[in-house]
């Protein structure tokens, strides 16, 4: 099996290679413009200053379209190749199972954190910000009408390089018939599709429900059904402290496990506040992040 963390960098040379070309590209177009181009044709004398001008920059135009239209193919080329490394096939091994964590070779130090309910317009980009901060991917389990509202944010999440995961469409607990949960599974996953060129093979539950005909579903079509190994319980919003939050995610926490945390389905401002204290301990502990995909794909 492939080493995910080889597999990280030759990605990521790759992608700067195509970016070093863009640049060349760009650089290109300017000097166009900065200069007269050998390749430009010669106005013909007979034509007034005003006649010369206009000829040579409709033709300086024409290169700088020519230019621009590269670029931008380029750029949709890295979208196309990020949506491509984001679509996890899940392992034959976890196909239709559920976990909770993973037990890894060599007893790696690596923690996977997971993030519920969002997109939120007050949340999600706080959150963003500071894994990026953090320089740490983590793995969003998106609620679909929630992504409706917030398409950008969607596209941002992904842009950004972290996993998606389907989470249903209306966050509901009650009981489905078949018909109803591969609604609630499909609608989601068509709509990531659509906005993002993600196709997810990851779910989970609202509320972590095994029973109510979700996860059933979700086995027929071969998801991995995401649970956790240790729980924030942020989703106690008024009630928890932060101090408590952190204690929570860490009392649980060990090599291969999975965290709870969210970005959205009420006031979060206590998950802001604690994630960068958490990742700082976590970091502390000697524990590198990974996406769900990057664990799942990790050797046992």
């Amino acid at each position: 099996m492939a080493n995910p963390y080889q597999l990280v960098w030759q990605y990521k040379l790759s992608i700067s290679l195509i970016a070093a070309m863009v640049g060349f590209m760009a650089s290109l177009s300017m000097s166009v413009v900065r200069s007269v181009n050998p390749k430009l044709a010669i106005p013909s004398p007979n034509l007034n200053q005003q006649e010369r001008s206009n000829s040579q920059s409709l033709q300086i135009n024409g290169l700088i379209g020519d230019q621009k239209e590269i670029y931008e193919k380029m750029l949709a080329y890295l979208a196309e190749e990020e949506a491509k490394r984001l679509t996890f096939s899940v392992p034959v091994q976890f196909q239709g199972k559920t976990i909770r964590s993973r037990v890894l070779k060599n007893n790696a130090k690596v923690i996977a954190l997971t993030f519920d309910d969002g997109p939120s317009s007050q949340t999600t980009p706080q959150v963003l910000d500071i894994l990026k901060r953090e320089n740490i991917k983590a793995t969003f389990f998106v609620v679909g009408k929630t992504v409706k509202n917030h398409p950008q944010l969607m596209k941002q999440i992904v842009a950004e390089g972290h996993a998606i995961g389907n989470h249903t469409w209306n966050h509901q607990y009650h009981q489905y018939s078949p018909s109803a949960a591969a609604r609630e599974l499909e609608t989601t996953a068509t709509l990531i599709h659509q906005l993002t060129g993600v196709k997810t093979a990851l779910f989970r539950p609202p509320a972590g429900i095994l029973d109510n005909g979700l996860v059933s579903y979700a086995q027929q079509k071969k998801y991995a059904v995401i649970m956790w190994s240790a729980d924030s319980k942020d989703w106690q919003s008024r009630r928890i402290t932060v101090p408590k939050l952190i204690d929570n995610a860490l009392q649980d926490a060990q090599s291969g496990s999975i965290i709870l945390l969210h970005d959205g389905g009420g006031d979060r401002s206590k998950t802001v506040e604690a994630l960068p204290k958490l990742i700082t301990k976590l970091k502390q502990g000697g524990y590198q992040f990974v996406t769900v995909p990057e664990l799942l794909d990790m050797p046992d």
